[in-house]
């Protein structure tokens, strides 16, 4: 086996060789950072209630919730709520829900982008014992509809323009819902049509007038109670209801906290969060609780990516999550600034940039390693992320090693890579600042959980290796309560107390963790979105235009490309209709002929109703089809998925070009 550094992560048990079919582990790791145990959560805060009331006693008169103030359709500034004022409406919202009947172990729904209401209803749901269920809607067509029966959910707070949606659940979701709630108004419209299926509805200033002067109880509430259902994606299409408790996310928040303060960027009072990745993700969820945990502000976004970097201009954050689509973004738009500027200013950047990424690369943090280029050249860069971020944690999907390069000399802040899913309450891996050589990597392990390596040995990797590679595993009370209604899946991923992510990936000698592969068929796009491969095959197998597909994406793009056999006499119908006259091999590479291709493939797609990022955007046909001869297919004519992208790897580059 190869040696680890002990300077991030430390050994706590041995590894185990294969035993009874079993596949062997590598050694279990820690974070150097819980060598004398687990950072416990902040004192006094056992629930996600308990981090609102405690915050709400020490700074009511803190700014909390802020949004931009829109007069005659232009924004203006950022108008604040105090942690008092919005304690007060949580109160209202609470006895207005329990006048609806609705109590303790019930389940609320709550859809709609991120906003003051939304989280006012979640701390109304944590204050009395209510599961809080985020309606995510780009989990799929009718998953809204889905989640609420799956859920069985009673009451749903919802945004205003989404209130259309919802309606259309209403057929099927009645059976369940008995109560809705705008985040704004009701129109006489939408009332008369809830109230054709027995249902109420209540504009936000209504229903928190609806409890009146009574008071209700809260409720008691333990670590170990259940506190939402998060739904993620499904391998078969439905979206599976991840449990978390109170304990899993007091224990995250309490990691975050630890592992910000162990690398002197420990969070206050003074801390500005953007709050624009969805609250239905947990990602985005626990660093808000962290955030209130402090005392600190919490600004919410217009919900216009194009408007993103003008809020953050108002805003001024310190502290900001992102996904790698919009880091990608910003790289990009900084690189045609500097394709238009001077050949002097070209010049002058290049200089600035090298001098202090040397620098950086010697061991100098990002604002000792050039702090007169800082001035001179990257202050623009800076200014336009608010000019006082320190801190930019992206999750989601991996980020390019070149982005986070570029981003971390130019940036002036850290930027931070993270892993984990929602069964591991967000962060399992982060990357450490000031450390160059993780670029690419996800860091050590967080201080709250154990991680070790499982082989893989149908897929070659070995956890006991001179390389460690394997499936990713992880044990720690952060971890899941087990999947809703679905013990049989639950039991697939846990085993003996190891959550199995999927996921593989390979010890770096420094302890940090790079992520190499995906155990089963199914991968993750840019922006965070599953994608059961053998499940959309199956779909677009159905066109009549072709005889057998490839697809194919990767956590660096947020869209599809396939490989495609076309159907030789469908092709040549085709072409004798548009008066093409080229012989199968020659049409295969018309870029017409694509597009039909891809034009009867989306037509399947629609009809199956696919999400948008399901639809493929590009499409290379090869006539000859997948045979053994070139290794592309096992005996028993499976695809071999890592063999494919090896054969086609020029291909997909060539198509990942073309079409972005």
């Amino acid at each position: 086996m190869a040696e680890i550094s002990k300077r991030f992560i430390y050994e706590v048990e041995p590894s185990t060789p294969e035993k009874d079919g079993v596949p062997s582990k590598g050694p279990v790791y820690r974070n150097v950072f819980a060598k004398d145990g687990f950072p416990p959560p902040p004192p006094g805060m056992d629930t996600c209630w308990d981090i609102f009331r405690i915050s709400v006693e020490k700074y009511p008169n803190n700014q909390m919730l802020g949004r931009r103030d829109i007069v005659d359709g232009k924004a203006g500034d950022y108008v604040w709520l105090t942690y008092k004022e919005v304690y007060d409406t949580v109160m209202k919202l609470g006895n207005s829900i329990r006048h609806c009947g609705v109590g303790e172990g019930e389940r609320c729904g709550v859809y709609g982008a991120n906003c003051p209401e939304w989280v006012m209803s979640m701390e109304a749901c944590n204050a009395h014992g209510l599961y809080c269920v985020p309606l995510y809607d780009t989990l799929g067509a009718g998953a809204v509809e889905f989640i609420i029966c799956h859920a069985e959910v009673t009451i749903v707070f919802v945004e205003e323009k989404k209130i259309p949606e919802l309606l259309k659940t209403l057929e099927t979701s009645s059976k369940y819902v008995k109560t809705l709630v705008s985040f704004g108004k009701v129109t006489a419209e939408q009332k008369e049509e809830v109230e054709k299926y027995g249902l109420q509805i209540y504009g936000w200033n209504d229903f928190l007038q609806l409890g009146g002067d009574k008071q209700y109880e809260l409720v008691k509430k333990e670590k170990t109670d259940i506190c939402t259902i998060m739904y993620t994606s499904g391998t078969t299409g439905d979206p599976k209801g991840v449990l978390l408790s109170n304990e899993s996310i007091t224990t995250m928040v309490g990691g975050v906290i630890s592992f910000l303060a162990s690398v002197n960027e420990k969070l206050s009072e003074n801390d500005v969060y953007l709050s624009y990745l969805p609250l239905a993700h947990i990602f985005d969820r626990v660093v808000e609780e962290a955030i209130i945990a402090h005392g600190g502000r919490i600004g919410f976004w217009r919900g216009d990516i194009k408007f993103l970097l003008e809020d953050i201009g108002v805003l001024k954050p310190t502290i900001f999550c992102a996904v790698p689509r919009v880091l990608d973004r910003i790289y990009s738009g900084l690189q045609e600034k500097l394709r238009a500027g001077s050949m002097l200013k070209r010049a002058l950047f290049g200089y600035a940039y090298s001098r202090k990424f040397n620098n950086m690369k010697k061991g100098s943090n990002h604002s000792d390693a050039a702090p007169m280029f800082d001035k001179l050249v990257f202050k623009k860069v800076k200014e336009a992320l608010g000019g006082k971020v320190r801190l930019v944690l992206s999750g989601a999907a991996p980020l390019s090693a070149h982005v986070e390069t570029f981003l971390r000399v130019v940036a002036c802040c850290y930027i931070l890579q993270g892993y984990g899913l929602t069964e591991t309450c967000a962060g399992t891996f982060v990357s450490l600042p000031n450390e160059l050589q993780m670029l690419g990597t996800v860091g050590p392990p967080v201080p709250n959980v154990d991680v070790c390596l499982e082989s893989v040995p149908e897929m070659g990797y070995d956890a006991l290796a001179s390389v460690p590679r394997g499936e990713v595993c992880v044990r720690g009370k952060t971890l899941f309560s087990g999947y809703h209604k679905r013990e049989d899946l639950t039991k697939e991923v846990m085993v003996d107390g190891w959550f199995h992510t999927g996921d593989v990936g390979e010890w770096q000698p420094d302890g940090s963790l790079k992520i190499i592969d995906r155990k089963k068929n199914i991968f993750k796009l840019s922006q965070g979105e599953y994608v059961a491969v053998e499940n959309l095959e199956n779909i677009y197998g159905l066109c009549s235009a072709i005889d057998s597909i490839w697809v194919y994406g990767n956590s660096f793009h947020s869209y599809l490309v396939a490989v495609a056999n076309p159907n030789k006499g469908a092709l040549e119908r085709w072409a004798e209709a548009n008066d093409i006259h080229e012989d199968f091999e020659s049409l295969c590479v018309n870029p017409k002929a694509k597009e039909f291709i891809l034009g009867e493939l989306s037509k399947v797609g629609k009809e199956k109703k696919l999400r948008g990022f399901e639809i493929m955007k590009a499409i290379h046909l090869d006539p000859v089809p997948f045979d053994l001869e070139r290794d592309l297919l096992t005996p028993t004519y499976k695809k071999k998925r890592p063999q494919m992208l090896k054969y086609y790897q020029n291909v997909i580059d060539e198509m990942y070009k073309t079409a972005s």
